[in-house]
């Protein structure tokens, strides 16, 4: 296995150090695996590096395993930089309500396919169940069997399979399996996963979450100034601002809602329920679970609960983040430094033996329109035929070359007439290099079928592996090291960006 890491576009600066200690009562929200010892939040001078990402069916996508593997690796660099404890906290975010997200899991299946395993969909008119109070319900027992199905003997398939079991449940709630599953898989490489929707973590961001609501017609000037301060530097602000809308959801009777501003008081977006700031204070000191963050407030909202000098994000987060600064500043909270996190490949030795079966690059595989399969069907052109579809090439060339002379001389309008004559004879020339080509590949399906395997292991379905394939079927194959030896490499990915070596060793 090597990973292969994607170039970041800028460079990288170390976050700073802060004084903030880790609040009170937050502890009880940290998800303790069994038999697996955590580090102390709570020890002076403990710092902390904060990543997140919404629940998703076997831990969803893999890029989420990679947000947890950069938290881990960059907090650890900060820990030997300053000497003192940095932490990677991964804050599950089982607020969120997008079941279309959630709801399924992909895997390469034994022919090499992709393979989308969907528990069921949400009508459009459903109401927006936070997924921290969506069951998985029976559906679970379908999603197991096909994933076992596709999963192949090895010494670790049974193991990885226990590991799912033990959380995804059928009356086990969607964020509840992800936050367990992802907790007994993180603990072992240092990460701390903080269940966001425990009632404790609740009341400590319910007051951030009033003064927000307090704050709306300031906040949204600011951000409609911020966004357009982005678009006059040609930058997109990746989410909407200027609306009216609050950053602060409530669960009404239609699920999570936003809250607009409507007059002196508010309404929810969707369910249409009108409250005021007083109603708004009731909820928060009742029933706090009802309120959440939006994404541009939820780091603001991590920064005031954690002593949190960095947040590994993904390039979405990144682009909208850069809204956040008048947020931060509004409501008088520190902001952490956003990083982005690892992204890249994982490339299993199968791949890197048709790589070189053909020798063939990597860059050459991920070409599109199967500029590798063309390639290597061309080569085996007799020699004859090559040499005659360059002297077909070259002899047209020549040849229009003179006439394209004479009808210059002659009368310069004739030139284009004949230009595009000879645009058309070399279209003609490659067409039938095209056919001979196709035909060729025709006859290698076995080759083909072995490099079409090995792109769709990188792009399946033509998406990039981290954004479609989950980890379950890789620690299937290699085992719990792989996340060991995939934080080493970010680590060092994180160090050479770091301290000005090259971003893509």
């Amino acid at each position: 296995m090597r990973f292969v890491p994607t170039p970041l576009d800028a460079p990288l600066e170390w976050p700073a150090r802060r004084a903030e200690p880790f609040e009170d009562g937050l502890l009880a929200a940290v998800i303790s695996p069994d038999g697996a010892p955590l580090p102390d939040l709570t020890a002076p001078g403990t710092l902390v590096v904060t990543t997140g990402q919404q629940p998703g069916l076997f831990t969803g996508p893999l890029y989420a395993i990679h947000k947890a593997l950069s938290a881990a690796a960059l907090a650890s660099l900060l820990s030997e930089r300053w000497d003192r404890p940095v932490i990677a906290v991964f804050w599950v975010a089982g607020d969120d309500h997008d079941f279309a997200e959630a709801n399924h899991a992909s895997w390469l299946g034994a022919d090499g396919s992709l393979v989308t395993h969907m528990l069921r969909t949400r009508p459009p008119e459903a109401p927006l169940t936070p997924m921290y109070r969506e069951p998985l319900g029976p559906e679970i027992d379908a999603a197991f069997a096909a994933l076992e199905r596709d999963l192949p003997p090895s010494e670790f398939r049974d193991a990885t399979l226990g590991w799912l079991r033990r959380h995804f449940r059928a009356d086990a709630t969607v964020a509840g399996a992800y936050a367990g599953a992802l907790a007994e898989l993180l603990a072992p490489v240092g990460v701390v996963c903080l269940d966001s929707t425990h009632p404790a973590a609740k009341r400590a961001m319910a007051r951030h979450l009033v003064r927000a609501v307090g704050l709306a017609p300031q906040l949204d000037e600011d951000l409609r100034s911020r966004a357009d301060e982005l678009r006059a530097a040609g930058r997109d602000p990746g989410v909407t601002v200027g609306d009216g809308a609050t950053l602060v959801m409530l669960e009404g009777r239609l699920g999570r809602d936003r809250l607009v501003r409507d007059g002196q008081g508010f309404v929810t977006r969707r369910g249409g329920e009108r409250l005021d700031r007083a109603a708004i204070e009731r909820i928060a000191a009742e029933d706090p679970r009802r309120l959440s963050p939006n994404v541009l407030l939820r780091p603001v909202v991590e920064s005031a609960l954690l002593p949190t000098v960095a947040y590994v994000a993904g390039p979405g987060e990144l682009r909208y983040l850069a809204l956040t600064p008048p947020i931060y500043q509004r409501m008088r909270i520190p902001a952490q430094l956003p990083v982005p996190r690892w992204s890249g490949m994982l490339v299993e030795p199968r791949v890197d033996r048709v790589l070189e079966k053909f020798g063939a690059t990597l860059e050459e595989l991920l070409q599109p329109n199967a500029a590798l399969e063309a390639r290597i069907a061309r080569a085996q052109l007799s020699p004859e035929a090559g040499a005659a579809l360059e002297r077909l090439r070259s002899a047209v060339g020549e040849t229009y070359d003179v006439l394209v002379q004479a009808a210059r001389a002659i009368d310069p309008t004739l030139e284009k007439p004949v230009q595009n004559a000879r645009g058309h004879a070399l279209s003609e020339a490659a067409e039938v290099e095209k056919r001979l080509v196709s035909h060729l590949r025709k006859r290698q399906e076995t080759e083909a079928r072995q490099i079409a395997r090995a792109r769709d292991s990188l792009l399946p379905g033509g998406k990039p592996q981290e954004r479609v394939l989950g980890v379950a079927p890789f620690l299937a194959r290699y085992g719990p090291d792989l996340l060991i030896q995939l934080r080493t490499a970010i680590g060092a990915w994180y160090r050479a960006a770091l301290e000005g070596g090259p971003a893509s060793p």
